[in-house]
């Protein structure tokens, strides 16, 4: 995945992340805090217009709000200089991460299908959510437990993520979906939709799973200092892809 590190701590492998910095991005402190203190990663930054990816092994793209999200959400961003680079190195199997924002950018840029559009109420949603893992193919969902519903949090406006039947199908057979919005009881409904999106999808995986795109906020529930280490769950299941 994007080059392993030979830097071993006890039952994990020691990796360099880089985290894409945005005009707009504001989430992007919270990833780095949760990557690099609480899961004890080597992290840096990298600056949108940058072509250098500092031989990272894998990409987080955080949430915010890039380039004010004028035009659409992602639109501008999949501009960027870096994103190039970036595209490149999810095509040599490199392991991404897009969160919320960094979700939208990687719809819109096509290392992910389907699109994310405004939520059904036309309004800005901030709480928590609950998200069950909807299989285990992926390194996201892997080593969760199905039957456990993951409290997350949710910040966003144009989070209904959407795909015509056929994409839809696809990322079923390919197990390409890798959460639901769910109740507190892990009952996936209409009703534990807070966006209204398509089939309760949360967040989903590209065919060779390893870009990742999420609306939920795991990084914001990765602390017990907050109440809440759900989040962690999540990383360190993709952590174990070595």
């Amino acid at each position: 995945m994007g080059g392993k590190r030979a830097n071993k701590r006890i039952n994990n492998i020691t990796m360099k992340f880089g985290v894409v910095i945005f005009p707009g991005s504001n989430c992007d402190h919270d990833m780095i805090y949760t990557f690099r203190d609480k899961l004890q990663q080597e992290v840096v930054e990298l600056w949108h217009k940058d072509h250098d990816l500092k031989k990272v092994d894998g990409i987080l793209l955080p949430g915010g709000f890039s380039y004010g999200d004028y035009l659409r959400c992602g639109a501008l961003a999949k501009f960027s200089p870096i994103m190039r680079e970036v595209m490149e190195f999810a095509g040599k199997g490199g392991f991404v991460m897009g969160v919320c924002n960094g979700f939208q950018i990687l719809c819109e840029s096509g290392l992910l299908p389907g699109a994310l559009l405004p939520n059904v109420s036309q309004k800005f949603i901030c709480k928590n959510s609950y998200l069950l893992p909807a299989g285990k193919t992926s390194y996201a969902t892997k080593f969760l437990d199905a039957a456990r519903p993951l409290k997350i949090p949710i910040a966003h406006a144009e989070g209904r993520y959407y795909a015509g039947v056929e994409t839809l199908t696809e990322l079923q057979q390919n197990g390409q979906v890798l959460f639901r919005y769910c109740d507190e009881n892990g009952v996936v409904s209409e009703q534990a939709n807070p966006n209204g999106s398509v089939n309760n999808i949360a967040g989903i995986c590209n065919k060779t799973k390893n870009v990742y795109g999420m609306m939920p906020h795991p990084e914001r529930a990765a602390d017990a200092e907050l109440g809440n280490t759900d989040g962690l769950a999540i990383f360190q299941s993709i952590l174990k892809m070595n």
